[in-house]
């Protein structure tokens, strides 16, 4: 029997005293993608950054297991050199630090720990402009600070540049259409999709049902009150787009 490579089990977790996670279980194979759908403060950002180890998050009870591991027994960095990615609704900004050094700096983290060789100046600049490319990334773009001064546009693009050339195996998108228009909404998914070869995963967590138009789900999950309620097939965004989500969080 394959191993799941991402299999939570009766999850609790708790942010200053207050429980959000309740209870919560999902399991996730390689190839595909779930989306999680919610209403405010249901516990969606609180399940990202718990899964990716953001300090003040702490877990009460239960098990996560990424590739038949104890994830929670990672470190942050050891979870991201392991290849879960976390694509944030509100990417930090870095002054001082060019982008295209901290993306060198963080693909060869990552090579070194998958014992592959660095990728020299050379090798990495033309990987970069190629993917930048493709999500529409110029030079002077990846020259400037990490994130300073950018658009939300822009930051999603980024983002999604650094999981093109990261390949992570667990991209975690939370609230990947905040802020985008139309047209970048369409390159950002198009990005995403990319990645979509069979082998690495997605975790889609979002409030609306329009970018699971450009990123369609394998699964789709209502998650009210720090628990899943229901799940189902792409066609449960549609229904949760026509009724909201009054019904589903009663059933919570």
């Amino acid at each position: 029997m394959t191993t799941p490579l991402l299999e939570i089990e009766d999850l609790h977790a708790r942010v200053c005293d207050k429980e959000i996670i309740k209870g919560f279980n999902l399991t996730i194979n390689e190839g595909e993608v779930h989306a999680i759908m919610g209403p405010n403060g249901a516990g969606k950002s609180t399940l990202s950054n718990v899964l990716t180890g953001k300090p003040g998050y702490e877990v009460t009870s239960g098990s996560v297991r990424y590739k038949g591991r104890d994830l929670l027994k990672l470190s942050v960095e050891e979870r991201a050199r392991e290849g879960i990615f976390l694509c944030m609704q509100y990417p930090v900004e870095i002054p001082g630090v060019p982008t295209s050094t901290f993306l060198k700096h963080a693909v060869n983290a990552v090579r070194k720990h998958q014992n592959l060789p660095e990728l020299d100046t050379m090798e990495f600049i033309k990987l970069l402009r190629e993917e930048g490319k493709k999500l529409g990334i110029g030079n002077e773009m990846i020259k400037r600070p990490l994130n300073v001064g950018f658009s939300g546009g822009e930051k999603k693009r980024l983002e999604t540049l650094q999981m093109s050339i990261l390949k992570p195996q667990l991209s975690i998108l939370d609230e990947a259409d905040s802020g985008l228009d139309i047209d970048a909404l369409k390159v950002v998914a198009e990005g995403v999709n990319a990645l979509r070869d069979g082998r690495r995963s997605l975790l889609v967590i979002t409030h609306y049902q329009r970018l699971l138009n450009y990123i369609v789900p394998d699964f789709v999950h209502v998650f009210a009150d720090g628990h899943i309620v229901r799940s189902g097939d792409k066609n449960l965004a549609l229904e949760l787009e026509e009724k909201g989500y009054a019904g589903f969080v009663k059933e919570s």
